[in-house]
């Protein structure tokens, strides 16, 4: 039987198992999708190593930029995000070798699910959030003709604070993607400190939390007439597109 897995620490809840489990069973596919909670990335050699049926691995926190040297090659958005969340393996079977392809669905995620929300007037992005998953968000969104700005909670070059979300820079940004766990189940009551009184029908507003559907960030968003949407999405089309690069 054919073997796909996660790597990550820790793994309370996998999204992946659940929907490729899933998958496996709707198509009637002979494979079997397994979680590896590893607290240390040099774990995936061995892995790879116990299970020779294994094909291809979804990277999560807090290994995927760990993983990297560990990799024989790298894909070009992997490399510029700087960040790998999909692992193809292909294997010698002659010999037992293998050669480890890393890859970033989350990128291709993300810009296949807010694309069809795009309007010609969403031209500049506040990206909320400074870790991982921002890298791939900011790589989306350029790639996609969007100038961002990165907005912390602490100063940093090139970055904004939250106290210096102005009117203009609100009324500007008409893009505003969530990247802080802010919001999730269970800490549902709260959200990033943005300026939500400035918002209006002309903003956009993307979560990548999904985990309840509509968190407060979304919902502020709304009352003021925003387009919302959470990150849900996104990762049934990254989970689809490390089908298709295991599969390639």
């Amino acid at each position: 039987m054919t073997q796909y897995g996660l790597i990550g620490f820790p793994l309370i809840h996998s999204f992946s198992k659940q929907f490729f489990t899933q998958k496996f069973e709707n198509e009637h596919i002979d494979a079997q999708y397994i979680n590896f909670e590893i607290e240390d990335a040099r774990q995936l050699i061995d892995i790879i190593k116990s299970h020779p049926m294994l094909r291809g691995l979804n990277v999560t926190i807090p290994h995927k930029q760990n993983v990297i040297p560990l990799l024989d090659d790298i894909s070009r958005e992997a490399h510029e995000i700087g960040a790998v969340n999909v692992i193809a393996i292909k294997r010698d079977d002659a010999d037992g070798t293998f050669r480890l392809t890393g890859h970033n669905a989350d990128v291709i995620g993300f810009e296949r699910s807010i694309s069809p929300l795009l309007k010609p007037h969403h031209t500049k992005a506040l990206v909320l959030g400074t870790g991982g998953a921002s890298k791939a968000v900011v790589y989306g969104l350029n790639r996609l003709g969007i100038e961002t700005t990165l907005v912390s909670r602490t100063p940093k070059p090139s970055m904004l604070t939250y106290d210096q979300l102005t009117a203009e820079i609100m009324s500007q940004n008409t893009v505003i993607v969530n990247c802080t766990p802010l919001g999730t189940f269970p800490n549902t009551t709260t959200c990033p400190a943005i300026p939500y009184n400035l918002l209006d029908n002309r903003h956009l507003l993307y979560d990548l939390v999904y985990n309840p559907a509509k968190t407060l960030f979304l919902e502020k968003g709304e009352t003021q007439g925003a387009t919302i949407k959470n990150g849900l999405e996104m990762l049934h089309l990254q989970a689809l597109a490390s089908w298709q690069i295991w599969n390639s």
